[in-house]
């Protein structure tokens, strides 16, 4: 997949087709794992499903008999052991995923839009909430203690969260849908508020360390960070996408936050968020359609950041919008008349899965094209007759073929067979054995009632041979019966294993019902 460009430069690695579909109940959003391996979706019955996303089939099912309301949005953990769901009736329930069974679960004061778990940690306990009537929240699962996170600077510049009101200070309505994520190793939180600001929150101290002013000031819908946390997406009610660069380091970013601030000691306020802010994130590309204006919905990046996808919100439409980092559109995916509700892109291949609003999966894939040149390096495509002109010596007994030049290869140096490379699809190559790729496969017991229907069947054969037939007499007078006429071997004994279970032919029977029709004959006793 990674080597397409080099192969074929004409062909984009993006999806092209919708290569299935995937039913079960009314699924409304989804999420892989960190390999792809496996997709979870959450169900309107508050059911959630992981599905072997190689195979196509169910892995598991949750369902928390707690809850019925339905999920409104599901997250993994880094190695994939736990698996965090938000429903609609304010509860957050995490599981565990090889066990099947329910870790913690606990009710906030308000519906949660979307709950995702800290990034680095393998088990985590802390997540980040985004209520649907209030300021996002830090959330720990284990104490159950509730931490708000500010969405509006204070006028002193310390960053401390305001006091909570039904109003914001300047008699504008009250809360709406706040968006916020993690950066890549969990040490910042990026919270897009209503007046199109970005804030960049430490969220252990709760105090805004930087602002970043988003052109237009629309709410800001949706916020998230590419793979290898260099880039950010936000998607606001202007009907832009934007790409933000990521100044900050990706590893210590805090460290590397307080380390450009040493030099802005003079500037204080939201002067001083402002100076910092720039410091923090610069505006990369913007995308939007300015032929329709639509609006977007669940815009996300690819695996490896080359690409940024979002679906058109307008009702009745299946519409896909791939554009490449650079801010062309490369490609629109047209699916059935029905509203999209989630989109995700695998996290390695050039696939992308949207949910449909009759709760329908779609798995959009490439449509590769057979290239016999792939297999066979010296094999060339003709689209029309050549004139083919032989050599002098093609035909020649010994033809004159030039030396092969000598490999560059040190033959003697040891090759290393143990060590594992990091695999370039990866941002964060860093591998684990404990790592949750599969789901092992419960053995299917056959259904009770055919095992039923047999051991019924077989007591009947049983009893028919020891209720005094004349094959049974005849067989206790003249010595064993034959293998042939007796489908069951070992009946005499007392056992109960069945040997045998083949049915008599035709001629058998008729032997057997002749000896029925003649009576046995009495044998002299000899000497």
């Amino acid at each position: 997949m990674m080597d397409a460009p080099i192969i074929d430069p004409l062909q984009g690695v993006f999806p092209e087709i919708i290569e299935e579909y995937l039913e079960s109940g009314i699924m409304k959003c989804i999420a892989f794992n960190r390999r792809g391996t496996l997709l979870a979706a959450g169900c309107v019955d508050g059911t959630c499903i992981i599905w072997d996303f190689g195979t196509r089939g169910i892995a598991r099912e949750f369902k928390d008999d707690d809850s019925v309301a339905s999920i409104t949005s599901v997250c993994w953990s880094k190695y994939g052991h736990r698996i965090l769901v938000s429903a609609a009736d304010k509860s957050l329930s995490l599981w565990d995923v090889v066990r099947g069974e329910k870790i913690t679960r606990i009710t906030l004061q308000q519906t949660p839009l979307q709950a995702r778990l800290y990034p680095r940690s393998t088990t985590p306990s802390i997540c980040l909430v985004c209520p649907l009537s209030s300021a996002p929240m830090i959330v720990d699962l284990e104490t159950g203690s509730v931490t708000v996170l500010p969405v509006l600077p204070t006028e002193g510049g310390n960053g401390v969260a305001p006091p909570s009101k039904n109003k914001f200070s300047d008699g504008s309505a009250p809360f709406t849908p706040t968006s916020a994520c993690f950066n890549k190793y969990g040490d910042l939180v990026y919270v897009g508020n209503s007046k199109g600001e970005i804030l960049i929150v430490d969220y252990r101290s709760v105090q805004v360390r930087g602002i970043v002013l988003v052109p237009g000031n629309a709410v800001i819908k949706n916020i998230v960070f590419s793979r290898n946390g260099q880039y950010l997406l936000i998607n606001s009610t202007d009907r832009t996408i934007r790409i933000y660069e990521n100044l900050l380091p990706v590893k210590n970013a805090l460290a590397g936050l307080d380390e450009a601030t040493k030099d802005l000691n003079d500037l204080e306020g939201v002067e001083k968020l402002k100076a910092v802010g720039a410091l923090c994130l610069t505006l990369f590309r913007e995308f939007q359609d300015s032929v329709t204006r639509v609006h977007w919905k669940a815009p996300c990046f690819s695996g490896d950041g080359e690409w940024v996808v979002g679906g058109s919100a307008n009702k009745g439409e299946h519409k896909i919008y791939i554009w490449d980092r650079a801010g062309h559109l490369v490609k629109i995916l047209e699916g059935p008349k029905e509203a999209i509700v989630d989109l995700a892109w695998h996290p390695v291949n050039p696939v992308v899965v949207s949910v449909s609003l009759s709760g329908l999966v779609y798995i959009w894939a490439k449509d590769f094209t057979e290239n016999w040149s792939a297999f066979a390096p010296d094999f060339k495509e003709l689209e029309e007759n050549e004139e083919y002109v032989e050599r002098e010596d093609e035909f020649d007994l010994n033809p004159e073929i030039e030396k092969v030049k000598g490999s560059d290869v040190n033959e003697d140096e040891d090759v290393d067979i143990d060590g594992l490379e990091n695999d370039s699809a990866f941002s964060d190559s860093d591998l684990s054995g404990d790592e949750i790729c599969f789901l092992p496969a419960d053995p299917i017991p056959d259904a009770p009632e055919q095992q039923d229907k047999c051991v019924g069947s077989s007591s009947k054969l049983g009893e028919s041979n020891q209720s005094g037939s004349p094959l049974s007499e005849e067989a206790g007078q003249n010595g064993p019966a034959n293998h042939e006429s007796s489908p069951f071997e070992g009946e005499d004994t007392g056992t109960t294993g069945l040997k045998r279970r083949r049915k008599p032919s035709e001629k058998v029977l008729e032997q057997q019902a002749e000896k029925v029709k003649k009576p046995p004959q009495k044998t002299k006793p000899s000497g």
